[in-house]
């Protein structure tokens, strides 16, 4: 959780020193792919796996990241992008609900209606009155990210590597393309990218997207997902402590209202049948 909290403050830094935001998701991605050949041996999954694969694939490895960069490319203050991305665990629920067709109890919507009104909370905060953009990324990021381990619940018995191959090559394939088409320059953007920025940029693929993903799915083989899914809910805390230790920022009452209200929702919403 402390590695995917410092992801989007270390992200921003890298999108501060002008590396556009859907091209730094692709090399990201790319990194991924190219750490993870020698482990994956260009093994296939089996075909009942293909469909489950290939929505977790881009679902995380193309449409959390571009919005998670898109987030923070369109918003000066980074701290609600952190909490905004817990509403992934009340997406979460309600995809597996349409999709699994998994029974939500009446507590369950209470505390997920409560989740996204401690957003609603965050959203009057006048700090955030240029940031509205990078919130709506943020929303669309925590969607997908729900969507995303909800397949993953039926990808627990498959190997990790060939998980995060998939992920980072179909991130890495479709990223670059849509870079290329809306960015632009993609070769010359890549020259400019200095040294700091590539270090920020292999922070993101080897220590996050790597190590802690890897660890995540380690858990799933042994727990299930709602005894693991709940330390989501921690990430935020680091993510904001370094945001404010990097860029300073200090949360304001209703950031530290709407907080408190999603944070405990989120907790609870795993704390009942």
């Amino acid at each position: 959780m402390i590695a995917h909290g410092s992801a989007f403050p270390v992200a921003k830094l890298a999108l501060n020193n002008t590396v556009p935001p859907i091209l730094m998701a692709s090399l990201r991605m790319g990194i991924v792919l190219i750490l993870l050949i020698p482990f994956w041996k260009f093994r296939i999954p089996e075909k009942k796996y293909f469909k489950s694969l290939l929505v977790f694939s881009v679902s995380m490895g193309v449409m959390v990241y571009v919005f998670m960069n898109l987030s923070l490319f369109h918003s000066t203050i980074i701290s609600p992008i952190i909490l905004g991305s817990q509403l992934a665990i009340p997406f979460g629920i309600i995809t597996s609900a349409f999709l699994l067709n998994e029974n939500i109890s009446k507590n369950k919507w209470l505390l997920i209606f409560t989740s996204f009104f401690g957003i609603l909370i965050i959203f009057f905060d006048p700090k955030l009155s240029d940031n509205f953009l990078g919130l709506f990324y943020a929303s669309l990021m925590a969607l997908f990210f729900g969507l995303a381990q909800v397949y993953s619940r039926q990808l627990k018995e498959l190997d990790t590597s060939i998980i995060n191959v998939s992920t980072g090559l179909f991130g890495f394939v479709i990223l670059i393309i849509v870079s290329s088409l809306i960015e632009g320059e993609t070769i010359n953007s890549i020259k400019l990218i200095n040294l700091e920025s590539w270090i920020l940029i292999f922070y993101q693929a080897i220590i996050v997207s790597l190590c802690a993903h890897l660890l995540m799915f380690y858990l799933y083989k042994f727990y299930t997902v709602g005894k693991i899914f709940p330390f989501y809910s921690l990430f935020p805390i680091f993510g904001i402590s370094l945001s404010f230790i990097i860029f300073g920022e200090v949360p304001s009452f209703l950031f530290l209202l709407g907080g408190i209200i999603v944070i405990s929702s989120v907790i609870l919403l795993h704390k009942i049948d």
